[in-house]
């Protein structure tokens, strides 16, 4: 592998800008079985070839997959406008409990506040599209049923459902789109008892080291939380030919799986600071690399999804 400067480098995989081979898009699941590997699946680009945390997944087989995983114990919104942190109907708003430095005991007790504050916003996108089905994240950032996500997870969607933390299953529509920046909003009808509501965090504010969480569906298992750093910030990291390119990326080695786009990456205050999105290949064995993956900051989001909501599309850009 090469350094920026051109140098033979082995076990870096650098993203300013990342070449073609080395990311993947952490792309929405097929819920169809596989009978081709992994890059060959219909609609799918800059994929990778089937390995046991990366392929598609069935949905009857998700009880297999859990079994495998526990024998081998793998390791597997907004600033521009004020949401509640919950949202609901009747505009209550939850409790939180800070991170606190200290004890570990202090600091597992703001990460279960922090995961029982941000997992209800976090829905699972079910899509419908020529190839089949498909699992993809989103998290809702308006009491009104705006959802984001990203644009390839509904990219050339017939039908789509979302589901709820709670199991409900709602109808869902595309709002807009934004492909320059893989973003787009959904909406869905919020039901009787209303919605919970992820806060938007200003993604500026983050710094190398910090700890963050990220939450979605990974390989259709959903409601998965993982845990780790902001690995990197100000990256830029393309999608591939004909995909996006995303400016100021966060890396993170959080683990982020196929299913996790569109998801929540948040901070330890229970804010929503990026969308993940990509996940880096080893272009050494051409397999997903371990630990680093990409998010397009909420920064960026604050920018974007306004437009989207009010316009149906972006007109600025900047």
């Amino acid at each position: 592998m090469l350094d920026p400067n051109g140098n033979t480098q082995s076990g870096v995989a650098y993203a300013s800008p990342t070449p073609l081979e080395e990311v993947e898009t952490t792309r929405r699941i097929p819920t169809q079985p596989l009978t081709t590997p992994y890059h060959d699946v219909p609609g799918r680009r800059n994929t990778v070839p089937l390995n046991p945390r990366h392929s598609g997944v069935h949905r009857g087989a998700i009880v297999a997959l859990a079994s495998v995983l526990l024998v081998v114990l793998a390791v597997g919104v907004f600033a521009g406008w004020q949401f509640g942190r919950t949202g609901t109907a009747s505009g209550a708003t939850a409790s939180f409990v800070p991170f606190l430095s200290g004890t570990g005991n202090n600091e597992e007790a703001a990460r279960e506040a922090v995961i029982a504050e941000v997992r209800p916003a976090v829905v699972e996108v079910n899509v419908t599209t020529q190839q089949g089905g498909a699992i993809g994240s989103g998290v809702i950032i308006d009491n009104r049923g705006y959802i984001v996500t990203n644009n390839h997870v509904v990219d050339g969607a017939q039908s789509m459902t979302v589901t709820l933390y709670d199991g409900t299953n709602i109808q869902a529509q595309v709002v807009g789109t934004d492909a320059a920046d893989d973003l787009a909003v959904i909406q869905i009808t919020p039901p009787s008892k209303g919605l919970t509501v992820a806060t938007l965090g200003d993604s500026s504010k983050l710094t190398v080291g910090e700890d963050v969480m990220a939450i979605g569906n990974p390989l259709g298992i959903t409601q998965t939380v993982t845990h780790g750093i902001i690995s990197a910030l100000g990256r830029s990291v393309s999608e591939g030919q004909g995909g996006a390119t995303i400016p100021n990326a966060i890396q993170t080695d959080a683990a982020i799986n196929p299913g996790n786009s569109g998801g929540a990456l948040v901070d330890m205050q229970g804010n929503l600071v990026g969308i993940p999105t990509l996940t880096a290949i080893d272009p050494e064995f051409n397999t997903p690399a371990s630990g680093v993956g990409f998010a397009i900051p909420s920064n960026r989001v604050a920018t974007i999804v306004p437009q989207i909501i009010s316009n149906g599309s972006v007109s600025q850009n900047g």
